[in-house]
């Protein structure tokens, strides 16, 4: 499936910032897969294209519950089973990239854990079980907006690589 975007989008979205930039991508993405990723339409996207989501899935994830939410949401394959990490750092990401490495540790130790079904209570008693987390987060905090800004840089300069540009 090709993705398209319009050049207008893209010039005005810039205008308004990075995360509108990216979310011209990001929306288009989500229109064809869905919101939520699933097996069926892993095949709809490109490498990148799915870096690009997973990284505003993460954002969204960590910003609203941390880790213990991504992977309670069925997020953990799809952030760790998969070479978000490695494709982060190619962008340039490193920081990022070595975050995500050294979440994966702590998932990959616990994951049956993790991904077990939880009652409200037990779910939020995970904050305290895996506060191993607690750092990475803080870290992350730290450094999103240095990252975000390098994954749109990459994203501007190898725009071919995440969708066809329709000029208008």
């Amino acid at each position: 499936m090709s993705i398209i975007v319009k050049e207008s989008d893209l010039i005005k979205a810039s205008e308004e910032g990075l995360d509108e930039f990216l979310n011209v991508f990001i929306d288009k993405y989500k229109a064809a897969v869905g919101t939520e990723v699933a097996a069926e339409t892993m095949n709809e996207l490109n490498a990148y294209q799915h870096t690009l989501l997973a990284y505003d899935l993460f954002r969204d994830q960590i910003n609203e519950g941390g880790f213990v939410q991504l992977i309670q949401n069925g997020y953990g394959g799809y952030i760790f089973h998969n070479p978000f990490a490695k494709s982060m750092k190619l962008f340039g990401a490193v920081k990022f990239g070595k975050l995500v490495y050294a979440a994966k540790e702590i998932y990959d130790a616990n994951k049956d854990e993790l991904e077990k079904e939880t009652t409200e209570e037990e779910f939020y008693s995970m904050y305290v079980d895996f506060e191993a987390f607690d750092e990475l987060e803080e870290q992350f905090f730290e450094i999103e907006e240095e990252t975000t800004c390098i994954v749109a840089t990459f994203v501007d300069e190898n725009i071919e690589l995440f969708a066809e540009v329709e000029k208008n």
